[in-house]
């Protein structure tokens, strides 16, 4: 059977099989300009918004979606390729971003995960089997399910939870591949930070620029959106600023498929891949042109200690050139526990303050208000919800501070206006996410004493955390007084130091300019050489295209 996808300038068309031997087209408008596949003439630094981001995803097919495709391996290995890709070609288009598919695993004799009607306790229950029987390092793990869920929604995910092995993932229930690519958008949506636009829309708040097919985040119906709002763009970039999916910038190394010429990436036997958006032909021909961008890079590499990647806050370590690659370092983060206006954890300033500034716009109220609210272990204060649903759960003393959040004048809804918000009092309110998550409760990672972070609406010393030490670390030095500790547990030196532990002192070569003949054979030379050949290439294109010559 035939199934997939292929474009014009104007329309994307869907094939795939109906069931009956038949095979079904169809259509949909969207608006894409030309991508040329050009030499990069020199690499600038790199921003959250600029930088193509990666989502290296698992996907795991259920038994009966195993049974919805004959049960046949291959033909569930195909749908669920398409699905991806066509998911891709939004999120590359709309998001800069690019969905990877690294791993697949298919269910054929039975479900290794109970999988009912309620879409969030699957959710939970399939986070549960991922962190406990997965064993493929990715960014993302979502189940395609063959079944249909008691829920108004097509998917369940936890939201901001991309990168966390025990949140990133989601839940898609079965449709046909154009439905079902966009139930996979949206759920991969809530991972990186979007919320549903429906209450946002309806209030005035968010507005959608295709009103005739709707936006992603919201409700879907006969017509399938193509387009991410505003409002859910937003989230995504001030996800990424906030610290979120620091694993979105590190290129995948490998893939699902055998390494294959024209899907982008440069493989095992590459020494390029132009992607397969270049179907023109010159007299200069695709090899050569890769040939060109490949080798000419090779002469314009940065110096060592060049930022090419800033930090995106306290708790975020910039990528500097190796002086030796062409690419940027992956990105990493501070190890949890180094100190900021708070505490890091997981790549983020953890404050009260910080947090109830982004709920509700004010800051947190006083160490008194917590002693004596969250004390009482009421719906006005406590550490949570007891554990056979009736009631609340007293703060010991000592926990006060990582119970519910306490903020000052709360008379508004939540800033985010993520879903429905009850707020309770003055001082503290629950704000229920659609993975039920409460973001009512103070975040982990918060301080909440000397030397003490919050952990599950506890307060417990740093030590207890058990966050391991970079070499050449000690209890009053960190890498040898010469770096950072990353989240990977290896320092980042600072400039002029290198080595394991930061303990070598190589400083940085100051660069001679050149003077004479010579001027021209560096990166600037270089660079004009790239800059002809490019300009030529594309005039070239630009006049064959428009006299529709030298087209495949």
């Amino acid at each position: 059977f035939f199934r997939g996808m292929f474009s014009d300038s104007n329309f994307s068309y869907g094939i795939e099989p109906v069931g009956n031997g038949e095979v079904s087209v169809t259509l949909n408008q969207h608006d894409q300009g030309l991508c040329l596949c050009l030499p990069q003439v020199r690499r600038g630094q790199r921003t959250v918004q600029t930088e193509t981001k990666y989502i290296e995803l698992m996907i795991v097919n259920d038994y009966e979606l195993f049974v919805q495709l004959r049960r046949s391996t291959s033909q569930t290995k195909i749908f669920a390729k398409s699905v991806v890709n066509m998911a891709d070609l939004i999120y590359k288009e709309q998001l800069n971003t690019r969905i990877v598919l690294v791993a697949m695993e298919t269910w054929s004799s039975e479900n290794r995960i109970a999988i009912g009607d309620d879409a969030l306790l699957t959710l939970r229950d399939f986070m549960k089997f991922r962190k406990e029987s997965i064993k493929q390092r990715c960014d993302a793990v979502h189940l395609f399910s063959g079944r249909t869920f008691m829920s108004s929604r097509s998917e369940a995910a936890y939201i901001g939870g991309i990168c966390s092995l025990t949140r990133g993932g989601g839940i898609n229930e079965f449709g046909s591949v154009g439905p079902m690519a966009i139930t996979l958008c949206q759920s991969l949506g809530q991972n990186i930070g979007m919320l549903r636009n429906k209450e946002r829309t309806a209030a005035g708040g968010c507005r959608c620029p295709d009103p005739w097919l709707g936006c992603i985040m919201e409700d879907t119906g006969y017509y399938l959106p193509r387009k991410f709002s505003r409002c859910s763009i937003d989230e995504y970039l001030r996800f990424l600023q906030q610290g979120g999916g620091s694993c979105l910038f590190n290129k995948p190394t490998k893939l699902l498929d055998p390494p294959e010429c024209g899907n982008g990436y440069v493989e095992l036997g590459e020494e390029c891949d132009c992607g397969s958006l270049v179907t023109f032909t010159l007299t200069l021909t695709d090899s050569f042109l890769c040939f060109l961008v490949s080798h000419f890079s090779v002469l314009q590499y940065e110096l060592r200690g060049v930022t090419c990647r800033d930090g995106v806050n306290d708790c975020d370590i910039p990528e500097t050139c190796t002086g030796d690659s062409s690419q940027c370092p992956h990105n990493v983060h501070k190890l949890d526990g180094y100190t900021c206006e708070g505490r890091c954890y997981g790549g983020r300033c953890k404050t009260r303050d910080g947090q109830c500034r982004t709920l509700w716009g004010y800051n947190s109220a006083d160490r008194f208000c917590y002693e004596k609210l969250n004390s009482e272990g009421t719906e006005k204060g406590n550490c949570g919800p007891n554990p056979g649903g009736q009631g609340w759960v007293q703060c010991n003393k000592q926990d006060v501070l990582c119970g519910l959040l306490l903020c000052t004048n709360l008379t508004e809804r939540l800033r985010t206006r993520m879903l429905d918000c009850d707020c309770l009092s003055s001082r503290g309110g629950h704000a229920v996410l659609d993975d039920g998550l409460d973001l009512g409760y103070v975040d982990d990672g918060t301080p909440c004493g000397p030397n003490m972070m919050c952990l599950e609406r506890r307060c417990l010393p740093v030590p207890t955390f058990n966050l391991s030490s970079c070499p050449g670390s000690s209890t009053s030095r960190i890498c040898s007084h010469h770096g950072t500790c990353s989240n990977e547990v290896k320092c980042i030196c600072d400039p002029d130091y290198t080595g394991k532990d930061c303990s070598v002192f190589d400083p940085i070569p100051t660069p001679t300019p050149l003077e004479g003949p010579e001027k021209n054979k560096g990166p600037s030379g270089t660079n004009i050489i790239i800059g002809s050949v490019a300009g030529a290439i594309l005039l070239a294109a630009i006049i064959l295209g428009g006299t529709g010559w030298g087209f495949k």
